[in-house]
């Protein structure tokens, strides 16, 4: 038979299109042609191809080849359809049987001497898979990754003759067996106790975990706030099986899946200099960015105001729609974005205004220029402004106090079951239907906001946003109304940043 097809995949963002790769022999001068809007590193797969057949023992068809990529329309990228264009050229050509080839889909790079080597994005193609009910070939490497996938038979090929001798029904290969075990907690050997007084902060990191809400961290250098913001992921409960598979299929797509990731949530600190495609994602071919990468985690920006203005205003709508989209001139990408923004930064470019160890040498129009790097928007959309202070020497060498992470970890878990069982989302993605639904405010609190929104000129989306901290506070207590207490908390944590600018 001179025509064969091979199933395989295209990454397309999260999503893994379906390709045909239709291989065809004729007779005529001996030549191979790649057709369907193959790149350049696709285009180089007839010579890793042919090496790779030859060196395995095979023979390359001395006849013209014509492949085609369909749909012709999408971009192919990447060394995966390595492997089912080699397939395909056997299949053409007699050397394995066409039959089998259907069940499969395959993709994977080959090595000249015929070995595969793995490629990004498998596990989207395994979701995808699964959905067709056909099994996947893939190189050995990415089989851990692809086996999380419940309801696909993946094989692990880890050279062309081992694929080969299966089709052929000689020495069959023994399905990939998945890691299934549940998602855990954080085992980072990181805990809240660690860190010398800061309670406030500490009870804010506790309100952020419990109800999704985004926190800033300011204070003098040196006062604890990275430390502080490397525990959040600790209190943060163990990910759904689902969310911990969205948060791999992101990871496999931009840089390769490390099942020693499984479960763990993703904590992304950028550096300042990042610029706004490192954070949203890009390309021509669009990938994800820092805080797609920070899904159903932690992204953490220190030294906030050293970030270009126009970078910062990039996280505006993600904060607010839990996703990006990505538009280019060949593709558009939609990827997934809820996460926990925690930023860090001092109180004036010197660092110590405020601070009773070492007085501030910064004039007021330094301050002023500083704390402008930081829009209002952005700002509005950050639930908790939080104080670190500069904490006396006797302070270090206190022994621990408070809870550790495990134990606040148990009370945000609790916390969280309150608000998915009430609203299906937590508190910090509450829309505002279900705001006014699950958050009344009695007429005394109504009135208290109003007064609160004219001393401390809010805006409307400043006070829902304290309203949705006071409803987390309250589901701390497990409370079913918001009390006088719980609003009178929710300001405090809107006023210190403005107060400490003074």
């Amino acid at each position: 038979m001179s025509l064969a097809i091979v199933h395989s995949r295209a990454p397309i963002g999260l999503s893994a299109p379906a390709v045909r790769v239709e291989v065809h022999l004729a007779n005529g001068l001996p030549g191979m042609t790649l057709v369907g809007l193959p790149e350049t590193a696709v285009k180089e797969s007839r010579d890793r191809v042919r090496s790779a057949l030859q060196n395995a023992g095979f023979e390359f068809p001395a006849r013209r080849i014509t492949v085609n990529l369909s749909p012709a329309d999408l971009p192919k990228e990447g060394g995966r359809y390595d492997l089912p264009i080699a397939l395909g050229i056997l299949a053409a050509s007699g050397q394995i049987p066409v039959e089998p080839l259907a069940q499969y889909e395959c993709l994977g790079e080959l090595a000249l001497n015929g070995e595969l080597r793995p490629v990004r994005g498998v596990l989207p193609a395994a979701l995808a898979c699964a959905k067709q009910q056909r099994a996947l070939l893939i190189p050995d490497t990415n089989s851990a990754e692809a086996a999380l996938v419940e309801g696909v038979t993946v094989y692990a090929v880890p050279h062309l003759l081992a694929l080969t001798a299966h089709l052929q029904g000689v020495t069959l290969l023994t399905p990939a067996e998945g890691r299934l075990d549940s998602p855990l907690a954080s085992t980072a050997a990181t805990d809240l106790r660690d860190i010398r007084g800061q309670g406030a902060a500490k009870r804010a990191l506790e309100v952020a975990a419990a109800g999704g809400h985004n926190l800033l961290l300011h204070g003098p250098p040196g006062t604890g706030k990275t430390l502080l913001a490397s525990r959040l992921p600790g209190l943060l409960p163990p990910m759904t099986r689902d969310a911990a598979l969205e948060v791999a299929a992101i990871r496999s797509i931009r840089q390769g899946f490390d099942i020693r990731d499984w479960g763990q949530r993703p904590f992304r600190t950028p550096h300042h200099t990042s610029s706004a495609v490192a954070l949203v994602g890009g390309g021509s071919h669009p990938r994800p960015g820092e805080i797609s990468l920070a899904h159903h985690g932690v992204l953490f920006l220190d030294e906030l105001p050293e970030f270009e203005r126009k970078v910062l205003e990039v996280l505006r709508e993600p904060l607010e729609s839990g996703q990006i989209h990505i538009s280019r001139a060949a593709q558009e990408a939609t990827f997934p974005a809820h996460f926990l923004l925690v930023a860090a930064m001092n109180p004036c470019p010197c660092g110590h205004l405020g601070d009773p160890r070492q007085p501030c040498v910064c004039s007021a129009q330094q301050v002023q220029r500083y704390r402008a790097r930081l829009s209002g928007p952005l700002l509005d959309r950050i639930d908790l402004h939080v104080e670190v202070p500069a904490l006396p020497p006797d302070a270090l060498w206190a022994p621990p106090e408070g809870d550790d992470s495990q134990t606040v970890r148990s009370r945000v878990a609790a916390t969280h079951a309150r608000q998915y069982q009430r609203a299906g989302c937590l508190n910090g993605a509450l829309a505002h239907p279900q705001l006014r639904e699950h958050a009344a405010l009695s007429d005394d609190l109504q009135q208290l906001m109003s007064q609160a929104m004219q001393r401390m000129h809010l805006s409307a989306r400043a006070v829902h946003r304290i309203i949705k901290v006071a409803r987390t506070l309250a589901d701390l207590e497990a409370s079913e109304a918001i009390s006088r207490a719980h609003v009178l908390e929710a300001l405090s944590y809107r006023g210190s940043f403005d107060a400490a600018a003074v």
